[in-house]
């Protein structure tokens, strides 16, 4: 059982209407675990899930798999400060462990009147995100929702929309769909933050940035076993775009002012403004 601690107008609603509950600590179950799921051979590989196994080591996967991943969340955070507006909403669609909101908060004063609205499909992913949380009391109103992105979203008073590696694991049929809604739902001057695994503009180039890549997982500790594991659990599951689709694709829906604040081989960060 995970201890109660107090924690400020934080839950998690599940799609029945009942709640997880709130403040929770970490436990031995919570602290974050290496990632060797794909450490051991597998033989018939299945598709890549956001489920109990891989919320336990989700951070350290994301710190290990994510080039310049703690820098992504810093400027990802300055930007949202940089964009939110006092009694409006900030949306992070696909939000995971909620290592945005910490990193958000760790420049935001206290009394700024802002409501955090964090949705994810994983209800593990969600219990680990409510443990980080309470473990820090966070003090801003906080709201941990559980949902499909491939369904209508209701978003609404949004000043800032997050989309952090989470467009990816969404079909490309609803994607132009969940990137109108987003456009509809923010506030005049509200930003979306977009931040994705991206398709080299050239095959040349694709394939170079790809060998980058997996050499800078081997840096981080993964064998060549658990990278060419996770690649092929990953195949029917991340679809990536290129820059250049990605930014087509947030235009058609209203975006025109737009720019890349991060790039990597073939990671991108995008700031998109209404």
């Amino acid at each position: 059982m995970l201890e109660d601690i107090p924690l400020i107008n934080s839950n998690v609603t599940l799609p029945n209407g009942s709640e997880l509950q709130s403040g929770h600590a970490w436990n031995g179950d919570a602290v974050q675990q290496e990632d060797h799921i794909f450490a051991e051979s597998m033989g018939q590989i299945t598709d890549f899930t956001f489920g109990k196994q891989t919320a336990k080591v989700f951070d350290d996967m994301l710190d290990r798999s994510v080039p310049y991943y703690s820098e992504i969340q810093r400027a990802t955070a300055e930007l949202v400060r940089d964009f939110a507006v006092e009694g409006t909403n900030i949306y992070d669609l696909g939000c995971s462990t909620c290592n945005s909101f910490l990193q958000i908060g760790q420049g935001l004063s206290k009394d700024f009147n802002v409501k955090f609205i964090g949705i994810d499909s994983s209800t593990e992913m969600l219990e680990r995100a409510q443990a980080k949380l309470s473990e820090v009391r966070f003090p801003w109103d906080c709201e941990l929702l559980k949902d499909e992105l491939n369904a209508d979203l209701h978003l609404e008073n949004a000043s800032v929309v997050l989309l952090v590696l989470t467009l990816q694991f969404v079909r490309p049929l609803y994607r132009e769909k969940i990137i109108a809604n987003i456009y509809e739902s923010l506030n005049p001057g509200g930003c979306l933050i977009l931040v994705e695994k991206v398709l080299g503009e050239h095959s040349v180039y694709n394939r170079l940035f790809i060998n980058h890549y997996y050499e800078m997982k081997k840096r981080h500790g993964y064998t060549e076993m658990e990278i060419a594991q996770k690649r092929e659990a990953l195949e029917n599951v991340l679809v990536p775009y290129q820059l250049k689709e990605n930014k087509e694709l947030l235009r058609s829906k209203g975006f025109e002012k737009l720019d890349v604040f991060f790039k990597w081989y073939n990671f991108c960060g995008i700031v998109a403004l209404k």
